[in-house]
């Protein structure tokens, strides 16, 4: 029999075939197209997922551990989802898929999963029996309060704190710490109004719950014994000291509660209101932006014996705005400390200086008013008399005396100390708190300040956190203005509260009327690298809402817009770089986002090969592609089949037919190829008329250093999906019908995909595209990705960059700008190939982006009215 009659003969038996029997291939193509377009679906979902994990992991944006656990499920579930279709696409065949997915999810475990506490330990330590070594139990600030007083000798308030095994067993009481965590995992961090609405209802909820009996017990016969001590009449502050604090770069400074003079009947519910304090909005904001686990903090509470100040403060034993700056500053007032943490009001100011000590400089405040303690009222604040208010609160001596304590816990501790102290009556010194000072850093290079500027809007204050800020101005005056703040903003203040500290993430700059540079919500502006200009009389009324101004804060001035010659470029602070939730996200990367899987024709290219969830998608997308493209080989129902595209490109393309993407001519070819006027398809038309409609020239020009990023990156990053010698590895296919084109492309070290609806229905048009990966590295990768979002929002696409991943969406719009829409997207997958190379290359970019626009332009545009709608 010869082969033109044996062709001749299986043709006749294809079509011999029943009509049930074509119906059941046509059922059976149905189903696995089916899910193909799931697991493909998924795919996408997971490289925007672990996109994101990689730009989290750059520590640039703040995020906390209910994050990381939400992001790791997310991509656990989409790779699942992967798994689960390939299975279905072809049963049997990948079981061997679940256990290694299942082995790499326990990997990823221990690092998102929250450490269990037994709760064990003691429940309550006096002070006096407290060293620096029982941090873990006592919280830091109580554990240097012991050590100041046993090692140096240093007269600290009597009292005692009650630990952090106390609080795990509150806070595990009842069903307490799974519905606090059942609320904070149901709210969106980016929304201002349920975060503030969840703070509220789980400091309520802590306030409501009833303590174990024996730790109220625990807690009130401590009390007793205070009172042994300091007499039946003794008030307490009762004060935090949470686990946490004492991290490296992290001040807390401000972001707990502290409740002052309190009697034995309230001693209960001011513990239960310091516990709650953690989850206030600032807290939890702070707690966030440093990448600290809220599992992490238990919350100590120090009782400590009020002390009776005649004066009180805070002293630096450095600088914290200038390193080199050795000179002790100290700042107080009459009677308690409270003005001077809270920034509600001016402070006096001595600067002292070491070797010997002498008092260098004084400025001396008008203190209308002083915070004392009262047995009726709690803590008052009254009227300064005796004509007191203008007067220094220290005297020399007791500037020399502050100064001495505050250098003497600074060798001792080995580092700068922010300490808070009180003096009584007796003329005695009292060290109510220390803790390492939190120095700014000083850039070397920096360029002189301009001489050249405009008349400022203001002008005076004090540099509460040094720097320049520029963005509109946002007053806040009440709690709720804080919900609007836009990010970038001016924050605009009365007084300088620590509660506003929530804020700081998103701030370009501080302005406040009142407040100094010892107070609370200054130290975390510095902690945050955001400029803070302090004591700017009449700014809340004097600078309007949304206007942009410029806050020079070491020169002491606010002026309008933005000043040009000011604004240099600053390094992004890292904010969650070296914090334990960055340190957890980084463990559990290690299990997703490495890929070990790269040669498809490799014997090793095996399920049981696969190390990471990114294996796992890789594998789970060859073997999806290889179903699908071998389906029509291993059936003689050519219908079904992929056709390659006869086209003049040195790439294979290769159609799939879903329905009614192909012409009838075209689907009677023998040779399972078609050529693109027998495509149907109005989005694939529209596509490969834009990716053929210019020439591609090839690679541009690089330089030496272009070149050796890419060289290097070929050889060092194993994140890379080399060019394969497979078959499938090389195809580029269309799945397609009348309306419906999906394309997945690899050209070498990039994937791109795009997916579009085009009919005339205008609601449900679409088109999507994705674009990831380069041979260059990161940074020229990025800013690829950043050059086509640009070019695509000039044509109505929404994008979404994330390293180096693009995703965009347009949706809506009638056929023929879609059609346009698609011709453009169709150029640009074509011509912005390997031009990751040039990216560090501002003139060749420019040059580029010109040429495209050209390009574009000369596209037949849909002649319809304002296309942008």
């Amino acid at each position: 029999m010869n082969i033109r009659k044996w062709f001749s003969l299986g043709r006749k038996a294809e079509k011999e075939k029943t009509r049930e029997e074509l119906a059941e291939l046509k059922r059976l193509f149905a189903a696995r197209y089916n899910h193909f377009k799931l697991l493909l679906k998924a795919n996408t979902r997971t490289h925007e997922l672990i996109a994101e994990l990689e730009e989290a992991l750059r520590g640039i944006r703040p995020y906390g551990m209910h994050y990381v656990r939400a992001l790791c499920t997310r991509i656990s579930t989409a790779v699942f989802q992967m798994i689960r279709n390939l299975d279905q696409l072809a049963p049997g065949k990948y079981e061997n898929l679940y256990p290694r997915f299942k082995d790499i999810q326990q990997q990823i475990n221990p690092h998102i999963q929250p450490k269990q506490y037994s709760g064990q330990g003691a429940l309550v330590l006096r002070i006096r029996d407290l060293s620096r070594d029982q941090a873990d139990m006592a919280g830091s600030k109580m554990a240097m309060l012991g050590e100041a007083k046993n090692k140096l000798g240093l007269k600290v308030p009597t009292g005692f704190v009650i630990t952090a095994a106390a609080y795990r067993r509150f806070i595990s009481h009842g069903d307490l710490k799974e519905e606090v965590n059942r609320l904070l995992q149901a709210t969106d961090p980016d929304d201002r109004a349920a975060v503030f609405s969840t703070s509220s209802r789980v400091m309520q909820l802590i306030m409501s719950t009833p303590m174990p009996p024996e730790l109220e017990e625990a807690i009130l016969a401590a009390h007793d014994i205070l009172r042994e001590i300091e007499g039946d009449d003794v008030r307490v502050a009762v004060r935090s000291s949470a686990l946490g604090e004492d991290l490296e770069g992290s001040t807390f400074a401000g972001q707990y509660r502290s409740i002052l003079n309190v009697e034995r009947e309230a001693l209960l519910s001011a513990y239960k209101e310091v516990v709650a304090s953690k989850y206030s909005v600032q807290a939890t904001a702070y707690r966030i932006s440093r990448g600290i686990k809220d599992e992490d903090v238990a919350m100590c509470v120090g009782c400590l014996a009020m002390v009776p100040a005649e004066s009180s403060g805070v002293a630096y034993s450095s600088s914290p705005v200038h390193s080199h700056d050795t000179r002790v500053s100290i700042h107080s007032v009459w009677g308690l400390p409270k003005p001077v943490v809270d920034g509600s009001a001016e402070t006096d100011m001595f600067i002292v200086s070491r070797s010997p000590f002498s008092l260098e400089e004084q400025h001396i405040a008008d203190k209308a008013e002083k915070f004392v303690c009262d047995q009726e009222k709690g803590t008052c604040r009254i009227e300064v008399q005796n004509g007191r208010r203008d007067k220094p609160s220290l005297t020399p001596e007791q500037t020399i005396e502050v100064a001495r304590n505050a250098v003497a816990i600074e060798e001792y501790f080995g580092t700068p100390q922010d300490v808070e102290w009180a003096i009584t009556s007796d003329n005695t010194f009292t060290l109510l708190q220390c803790r390492p000072l939190l120095l700014m850093e000083e850039h070397e290079g920096q360029l002189p300040h301009p001489t050249d500027l405009p008349e400022p809007l203001f002008r005076g204050g004090s540099t509460a956190s040094p720097g320049v800020g520029v963005g509109p101005v946002h007053v806040i005056r009440k709690d709720a203005d804080a919900i609007t703040f836009p990010d970038g903003g001016i924050m605009v203040l009365r007084q300088s509260l620590p509660s506003r500290a929530a804020l700081l993430s998103r701030c370009s700059a501080v302005v406040a009327e009142q407040g100094g540079i010892a107070g609370h919500l200054a130290n975390v502006a510095r902690e945050f690298g955001v400029p803070a200009l302090f004591g700017v009389k009449g700014a809340l009324d004097g600078l309007q809402n949304r206007s942009i101004v410029t806050v020079d804060a070491d020169s002491h001035a606010v002026y309008a817009g933005a000043v040009e010659p000011l604004l240099q470029e600053k390094p992004v602070k890292k904010l969650m770089r070296g914090s334990p939730v960055q340190a957890a996200l980084r463990g559990a990367a290690r299990h997703i986002v490495r890929l070990n899987l790269l040669d498809p024709d490799s014997p090793d290219f095996r399920p049981r090969n696969c190390r990471t969830f990114h294996d796992i998608m890789r594998f789970c997308h060859e073997m999806a592609v290889r179903e699908m493209f071998e389906f029509g080989t291993e059936t003689d129902f050519l219908q079904t089949a992929s056709r390659q595209l006869i086209c003049n490109v040195p790439k294979q393309f290769w159609v799939l037919n879903l329905d009614d993407g192909i012409s009838d001519e075209g689907r009677q070819r023998p040779d399972r190829c078609v050529l693109i006027e027998h495509v149907e398809s109005i989005p694939m038309r529209a596509l490969w008329a834009g990716m053929q409609a210019v020439p591609w020239e090839g690679p541009p020009p690089i330089h030496g250093r272009g070149l050796m990023s890419v060289m290097f990156e070929a050889t060092m990053n194993p994140n890379l999906e080399p060019t394969q010698s497979s078959q499938f590895a090389q195809k580029n296919y269309f799945l397609i019908s009348r309306n419906y084109c999906s394309l997945q492309s690899r050209f070498g070290f990039h994937f791109c995909g795009a997916e579009a609806l085009v009919d005339e229905r205008d609601s449900e048009n679409y088109a999507s595209f994705q674009f990831k990966g380069g041979a260059a590295n990161q940074e020229r990768r990025i800013l690829r990705a950043r050059f086509v979002a640009d070019l695509l929002e000039e044509f109505d696409f929404r994008t979404r960059v994330r390293g180096d991943n693009l995703a965009a969406r347009i949706e809506g719009f009638e056929q023929p700008i879609m059609e346009h829409r698609l011709k453009v997207l169709g150029y640009l997958i074509t011509h912005t190939r390997q031009l990751d190379m040039i990216m560090t290359d501002t003139a060749a970019v420019a040059r580029r982006r010109k040429k495209f626009l050209k390009d574009i332009a000369a596209f037949d545009t849909p002649d319809l009215p304002d296309a942008r709608g």
